[in-house]
């Protein structure tokens, strides 16, 4: 129906009726459930569902009374209603895939109030009643027809739900030590406590104890259970948790709240540091609720203007990386501003070196494409009207920037302007380095623990953790 169209008082008669039917879904359940706050596990958790009275999952007995609402307010009578009251005995549970019919049908009209009194209904396709009730509403007295709105269609944003299959995998495994650098706030102390807790690390908590102490305080963490190796400062720390990981003490280590370039100095250092085969580079796993897949964004933290040859590092790094997560052929996206070779743009020259590289074995393990701008990388539509024929356009899992300042630019945007969330790891040296944004949230900073410990146990990490 394009219109929705009323009816007045005086056109309204004893007996008029309105009809709707509806299949419940899920989606039903979430929305409603959204928009109210009622998450009662009746309704939203099957495992407590099965064992509750009606053995199922089951709509909230207001979402029928809502499609009552719905009637009233579009039909019988219609735009102009007013509602006074609504009195309803729910007599059945509605269930998944049922589908009810709602009638409402006129009882009483009250002339000198314009009040109209209807009699509802909710039966299933069993025909059982499961609502009954009555209204009672004062009619428009004046005609009024309005064109249909069209309402947008609502998409679900479950965020960090790739994080969440992440450390779901990690459920069998051991945790990892490791050494925890400068938690000295409570935003990344409690991400290793609730990493911790998960069963992803063993935390060491180094930095200095009173600050360390002060933000358990604060955010009521026990830390009775965890060792605590204080110092003076963050430097000091820094080298300490490198020296602990190059003797085989530590697993990974994690950044609390310091400076990135505090803590890779001390792992980058020629002779006491953690520096591997290839060159260190880092990777943000973001899960971004709008993107089918996972997405790796790299190098846009470490690696400032990196050459050709860090390039190819950096692109072989986040590959092993996609193939240790369960991706066994990655495809990687080369970013410019362009999609064509421009011998005056140095990133399409990269773009297709790294490609011709990977043609000849220099790269292994994903499919390359490059350059590409970024919305052939992550559109088809984009790419065909482009004219780009790629194995990677519009199907891209890892996407290779130019620069950190393009990379943090990118990573930044999706975080803020596309709720994205922002798991982060270094790769490259002795062991993994979770490297996160101090204002990243926990769940990011958990599904970077569960990323390093996936590294560390899954064989295919080996590349990447070569001494």
């Amino acid at each position: 129906m394009k219109n929705i169209e009323n009816v007045t008082f005086d056109e309204i008669e004893i007996g008029a009726s309105a009809r709707l039917s509806r299949t419940l879904t899920i989606k039903d359940i979430e929305l409603f459930a959204i928009v109210s706050g009622d998450v009662n596990p009746t309704h939203v958790d099957e495992e407590f569902a099965q064992s509750e009275l009606f053995h199922k999952v089951v709509a909230h007995g207001m979402w029928g009374g809502s499609l009552i609402s719905n009637l009233l307010g579009t039909e019988l009578p219609g735009p102009g209603t007013i509602y006074l009251n609504q009195s309803l005995q729910f007599l059945a549970p509605v269930a998944l895939g049922d589908t009810v019919t709602v009638v409402v049908k006129v009882i009483e009209k009250k002339p000198q109030q314009q009040h109209v009194v209807l009699e509802c209904t909710v039966t299933n396709q069993s025909d059982v009643l499961v609502i009954s009730g009555r209204a009672e509403v004062v009619a428009p007295t004046r005609k009024i027809s309005r064109e249909r709105v069209v309402l947008p269609e609502a998409e679900f944003r479950i965020k960090g739900r790739r994080y969440q299959q992440l450390i779901t995998r990690t459920q069998d495994m051991e945790p990892i030590v490791t050494a925890v650098v400068c938690p000295v706030d409570t935003i990344s102390l409690i991400g290793a406590i609730e990493a911790a807790k998960l069963g992803l690390i063993i935390p060491i908590l180094i930095g200095p104890e009173d600050k360390i102490r002060q933000a358990a305080g604060k955010a009521d963490i026990d830390l009775s259970s965890y060792q605590i190796i204080g110092t003076e400062n963050s430097e000091e720390a820094a080298l300490l948790a490198v020296a602990m990981a190059r003797a085989g003490k530590a697993e990974a280590l994690m950044k609390g709240s310091l400076h990135t370039d505090e803590l890779m100095r001390a792992v980058v250092d020629p002779k006491l540091g953690l520096r591997g085969e290839r060159r260190m580079s880092h990777v943000f796993a973001i899960d971004a609720p709008n993107y089918p897949r996972a997405l790796f964004i790299t190098d846009a933290a470490l690696n400032i203007y990196p050459n050709l040859e860090a390039k190819r590092d950096i692109v072989q790094n986040a590959i092993d990386l996609a193939i240790a997560l369960g991706n066994p052929e990655p495809r990687v996206a080369i970013l410019s501003a362009v999609e064509t070779v421009n011998p005056n743009i140095a990133s399409t020259l990269d773009a297709a070196a790294l490609c011709k590289m990977a043609d000849r074995g220099q790269i292994t393990g994903g499919i390359l494409d490059g350059p590409l701008a970024f919305d052939n990388a992550v559109s088809a539509e984009a790419a065909k009207t482009k004219g780009i024929v790629s194995p990677v356009a519009g199907l891209a899992d890892i996407f290779l920037v130019p620069d950190i300042e393009a990379g943090n630019m990118l990573a930044k945007q999706l975080e803020y302007l596309a709720d994205a969330e922002m798991a982060g790891i270094v790769l490259g040296a002795r062991v993994p380095i979770i490297l996160t944004s101090r204002a990243d949230k926990t769940i990011a900073r958990l599904g970077s623990c569960a990323i390093a410990l996936l590294l560390v146990r899954n064989a295919a990490a080996k590349k990447l953790l070569k001494v």
